[in-house]
Parts: C-alpha cells; sequence; structure tokens
C-alpha cells in the first residue's frame, strides 16, 4: 500500500506579511491551481493503486486542513493532529504508526505541504523509479537536479549506483557561492528536495537505531491518541517529551541505507519571497504581477497586491512590494530570507500581525475586522451554510448584527428566531447566545461590538460543535 504522508506544520514566516501562524503558505494559493496543500495531495492522485492520504497538521490548523480537503474532493484523508511543533523526525513518525494500523508493510512517500512541483509527470515517474529500492528496504530521497548555484539548500553528494538512483555518500549543509558553483559544475550533487520514500516499518527501525528516545515518546502520544470529530489527537503529555530533530539529522544523516533517486521537475521550496519570484510568470522587464498592480520603469520586482487596493512603482529595481488589508512589505530581493526578523520583532513587541490576518478564518466561516476604535469594533462575518457559531456569552461588550445577505438563525437567552436581509437585532451584554445559518447559502451580517474590552478572549462557550474550550 503506498500512503501519501503530507506534513503540514511549518509556519512560512519568509512569507509575511500574506503567510502568518494562523494562515501559514500551505494553506495559501501563491502559484498554480489551488493551495499549495490542495497541490500536495493532488499530485499523489496521480499516482497508481495510492491510498488515502495522511495529513500530520498543527492542532491550529485543524480546520483549514479539514475544508480544503474537502474543496479539493477528498473526503477519506486522515488527520493527525500535533499539539506542539518538534520538527519532521516526529511528525513522519506518527504518520508512520499511523500508515502501519491500516498495513504492515505500508510505503510512506513523504511531502512537505508547502512545496511547489511544475512538473508532476516528471516527480510521477521518479516516485516510481524509487519505489523497487524502498520495498527492498532503502530509505529514498529525491534529489532535485541544481539549475543554479544556489546557497540557501541543502545538497546531497550521489554515490554508488544502485537501482534506478545512487547511494547517498553525504548530506552537505547549505554551502556558500562558490562551492554552490562547484557542486554544479561537478555533476554529483543534488538539493536535498525534503521529500521521501520509504516503508514505514523500515523508517521506524531506523529512528529506533539512532534516536530511541524520540521514539518512545512518540509511541506513547500516538497509543494515548483519541480520535475528536474527524481527526486523531495525540497525546499532549507524551508528544511534550518528544525531542525536536529533522529527520535529516535524526536519521538520514545516520543511516547505511539512504538513497537519492534525481529528478528535475521544476521544483520550489517557496522558501522566501525571492524563491516565488524565481518560479513566476515574468513581463518583459523582469517583474511578476499578482492583483491590482502597475510598474512603470520598474525591473525585476515582485508585485503583490492582496486587498482591493492599487499598488503602483515607479523607477525601482529587484524589490519585494507585498500588500494586505492591514499590512505592507517593501523589501530588496536580496533580503528576502531575512522577512522573518519582521516576524520576530512584531512577536516581541507583542503585535498581532505576525499571527492573525485582518480576515480570520473560523471553522463556521470568517470575519474581517472592518473598523475599530475606542469601545467599538466592526465587523464583516460570513457564515458557512448548515454552520453554527458556539452558544456563548460575553462579559464586556454588547453585538448588534444586521443581515445583509442569506437567513440567520438568532438564539438570545431563551429567544429563538429567524432574520433575513435588511433585518438586525441587538444582543445585550450577558446574554446567551448563538448564530447559525440555517439555508443553503453563506449568511453574511455586519456586527457592531460596544462595551468596555472587545477581544476575542472575552467569551464564555457553553455549547460548541467543533469542540472548542
Amino acid at each position: 500500500m503506498l500512503i501519501p504522508l503530507i506534513l503540514s506544520g511549518g509556519s512560512g514566516t519568509r512569507l509575511w506579511p500574506v503567510s502568518r501562524k494562523n494562515l501559514p503558505k500551505q494553506f495559501l494559493a501563491l502559484a498554480g491551481q489551488g493551495t499549495l496543500f490542495q497541490q500536495a495531495i493532488a499530485r499523489t492522485r496521480q499516482l497508481p493503486q495510492v491510498a488515502a492520504p495522511i495529513v500530520v497538521a498543527s492542532d491550529d490548523h485543524r480546520f483549514l486542513a479539514a475544508d480544503q480537503l474537502l474543496e479539493a474532493g477528498i473526503d477519506d484523508a486522515t488527520i493527525v493532529l500535533e499539539p506542539l511543533a518538534r520538527n519532521t523526525a516526529p511528525a513522519i513518525a506518527l504518520g508512520a504508526l499511523q500508515a502501519i494500523d491500516r498495513d504492515a508493510d505500508a510505503v510512506l512517500l513523504v511531502l512537505p505541504a508547502d512545496h511547489l512541483i511544475g512538473d508532476t509527470v516528471a516527480f510521477a515517474a521518479a516516485v516510481e523509479k524509487a519505489l523497487p529500492l524502498a520495498r527492498q528496504g532503502w530509505l529514498v530521497t529525491f534529489g532535485i537536479r541544481p539549475d543554479r548555484p544556489e546557497t540557501g539548500f541543502g545538497y546531497i553528494r550521489h554515490g554508488e549506483a544502485v537501482g534506478d538512483g545512487y547511494h547517498v555518500d553525504q548530506f552537505v549543509e547549505k554551502p556558500d557561492l562558490a562551492t554552490a558553483k562547484s557542486y554544479v559544475d561537478d555533476g554529483g550533487y543534488d538539493w536535498n528536495s525534503g521529500m521521501f520514500l520509504f516503508k514505514a516499518s523500515r523508517y521506524l527501525e531506523e529512528l529506533a537505531a539512532h534516536a530511541p528516545a524520540m521514539l518512545a515518546a512518540v509511541r506513547e502520544a500516538h497509543a494515548k491518541a483519541s480520535v475528536d470529530l474527524d481527526f486523531v489527537r495525540v497525546d499532549r503529555d507524551a508528544f511534550a517529551r518528544v525531542p525536536d530533530d529533522s529527520i535529516d539529522y535524526a536519521v538520514m544523516e545516520k543511516t547505511r541505507r539512504a538513497a537519492v533517486i534525481p529528478v528535475s521537475c521544476a521544483w520550489s521550496d517557496i522558501g522566501s519571497w525571492s524563491a516565488l519570484w524565481q518560479t513566476s510568470v515574468h513581463d518583459a522587464q523582469g517583474n511578476a504581477h499578482d492583483g491590482d498592480t502597475l510598474a512603470i520603469d520598474t525591473r525585476n520586482s515582485l508585485l503583490r497586491s492582496h486587498d482591493r487596493h492599487l499598488l503602483a512603482t515607479v523607477g525601482v529595481d529587484d524589490l519585494i512590494v507585498v500588500t494586505t488589508p492591514d499590512a505592507t512589505l517593501v523589501a530588496h530581493r536580496d533580503a528576502a530570507q531575512d522577512v522573518k526578523k519582521i516576524v520576530e520583532k512584531l512577536k516581541a513587541a507583542g503585535r498581532s500581525e505576525h499571527s492573525l490576518h485582518r480576515v480570520v478564518h473560523r471553522p463556521w466561516g470568517k470575519y474581517d475586522s472592518l473598523e475599530e476604535g475606542e469601545r467599538f469594533q466592526v465587523k464583516r462575518i460570513v457564515v458557512k451554510p448548515g454552520a453554527s457559531l458556539s452558544l456563548q456569552k460575553h462579559h464586556h461588550r454588547a453585538e448588534h448584527w444586521i443581515v445583509v445577505s442569506g437567513t440567520a438563525e438568532v438564539t438570545c437567552d431563551d429567544k429563538v428566531f429567524l432574520l433575513g436581509e435588511n433585518q438586525s437585532t441587538y444582543i445585550p451584554l450577558g446574554s446567551k447566545h448563538r448564530l447559525r445559518n440555517p439555508g443553503k447559502l453563506p449568511l453574511e451580517l455586519i456586527e457592531v461590538q460596544s462595551g468596555s474590552y472587545l477581544g476575542e478572549d472575552d467569551i464564555v462557550r457553553f455549547d460548541d460543535v467543533y469542540g472548542r474550550a
């Protein structure tokens, strides 16, 4: 059984302000059809006799993953939730244990959810080449044939030939430019893609040999897992004892059975805005555009407008300019890797822009914070058909709801009633209330909050279909 294992726990801080903690890059449509997460799932469906995927995701992103799977027409995936971030080696171990529950001889195709692959036919052919090696007990990685000297990736040096690939002679850290040029000239080095193919049981054997404490803690966390709605929740206390380590350091650099299959498949890890510029379609001046943009005397720049405002540039070269409704980034393309320093500064200052967008996604829909001032806030709320917010109350604020479109079922203390387009209601401070969309179309309303404190933590939930406290 060939089981795709999609690793979806990254945060994508180098793609701020579009990628943020609560909506990271794998769940964004940055290039191609669908989000990067959906593309990762879609490319596995081209493989013969492939089984339902396993997704390892952060608990914070569980509803994003579930919604995007359904949008992609995938209703048989298993979503395993990590309560804490512990890097790739433990995440893959969780997936391996889950796969063995299905099939003791399962072969795992391990794919990060945030990569871009332009040539899916070449990628599928590489997987076919790797399968015999994986079934013989090799831990196979996919090496990307370098088309330029790149200092942002690790490299894999080829050893002797094995099957349709090579024994891994050495994993090499990110080099300086001169060393990277020598690797390209040599021809025996590939970029380290972070994609793997191996039997689940073989990976656990290697983990037992090289990181036994990690495997023991992961086994305990998995053994104590519980099923919550459509999710597998591993035990938090046990998982907290898992060491933080990557598969490269924990296993691949130590095993004697590592093999590499070289492949040219228009791959990118979209690790920075500069990397996205490289993979984008350019105009005659080398600019990549997205959204409402206008460039005059501008060259070799990435221009992305993620709101409805015009982004215009005049007389600039080699820039990254990205706008969102609540933040704008301007950076030189050569400094794209340092965007993460902005996120660190925002965290240190206690600002929310590192984690939340103005538009916040929830399992029932989304809300957009349109305006905020002293003792008031205005939101545009969209509730999905059939969805319901929790039964709740607030200690410090009252709310006014005006229906823009759709039908709202409102619970306010002991009253339950319907509101249609252009109708409104008032939710007094301290009242127990709920909003539900009983219709087949999205419900859109404007909410005006007023009170002494308007934070999202002023909420007491009495009943919630999504299991939130």
